[in-house]
């Protein structure tokens, strides 16, 4: 079960814990802008929610939805993208960036 965030400048989401083990967050502490918390239960698990994501006036933002639920059909019907679980994680380390140092 994860809390889930969104780059909102390029719709990328990831689990806080993936931002920890990144070296982009603490884990005592919420993720650093661009980071912005996905809408929705604190303590959600894939298998059951679809995470969504929609740019809005140049800025991503992301929700949670059960699957297979209205609510899910609805979402995607006014434009949201559901995030497939493969892409969930943190952005890819460029080849120049120092390693993620353990906070």
């Amino acid at each position: 079960m994860a809390t889930f965030f969104i780059d909102t400048t390029t719709g990328q989401v990831a689990t806080g814990r993936q931002l920890v083990e990144a070296g982009i967050a603490r884990p005592d502490d919420v993720p650093p802008r661009p980071w912005h918390r996905v809408h929705g239960t604190g303590d959600a698990s894939t298998m059951w929610y679809a995470v969504l994501r929609k740019s809005e006036r140049g800025v991503f933002i992301g929700t949670l939805a059960l699957r297979h639920t209205s609510n899910q059909a609805s979402l995607l019907q006014r434009g949201w993208q559901e995030v497939p679980v493969e892409e969930i994680g943190p952005p890819p380390r460029a080849e120049d960036d120092p390693p993620a140092q353990a906070m």
